[in-house]
């Protein structure tokens, strides 16, 4: 019997992602968006998968100098010529349906950075480091 923990994606799920956000790269490299917003504008993280592979969320990020806001419009814009150019280089038994979210993890980490930054927050650190140190 398998062993799958609730949330953990399968192997089948992680390998259908990965072609899937491989031929998405491709397809925004090449510009076969057929969308002039979308030309050199995005980067494709991560592709992650529902369980019964019917739907991909693309997780994505506008390049620096692109507003995001239209970058996200022009995708959903294009949403449907982009799955027929996935449909184009992937071999599925079902083409998922999919779904564009624009990545938030560089803005998370930058706000962790951030805070560990802190005057504050560093004199704690430097404290803790200290007491550890003592008790050696």
């Amino acid at each position: 019997m398998a062993d799958h923990r609730k949330g953990a994606p399968s192997q089948r799920q992680l390998r259908v992602g990965e072609l899937i956000r491989h031929a998405l790269a491709e397809i925004f490299s090449r510009g076969d968006t057929y969308d002039p917003a979308l030309d050199g504008a995005v980067t494709v993280v991560e592709v992650s998968m529902s369980p019964d592979l019917r739907h991909a969320t693309a997780y994505v990020m506008p390049f620096a100098g692109h507003r995001s806001n239209e970058v996200m419009a022009a995708l959903e814009r294009s949403r449907k010529r982009i799955r027929g150019e996935v449909g184009r280089r992937v071999t599925l038994k079902f083409l998922p349906d999919l779904h564009f979210r624009q990545d938030t993890s560089l803005d998370y980490a930058a706000r962790v950075d951030e805070i560990l930054h802190r005057p504050d927050v560093a004199r704690d650190l430097a404290r803790r480091d200290e007491d550890d140190q003592d008790h050696e």
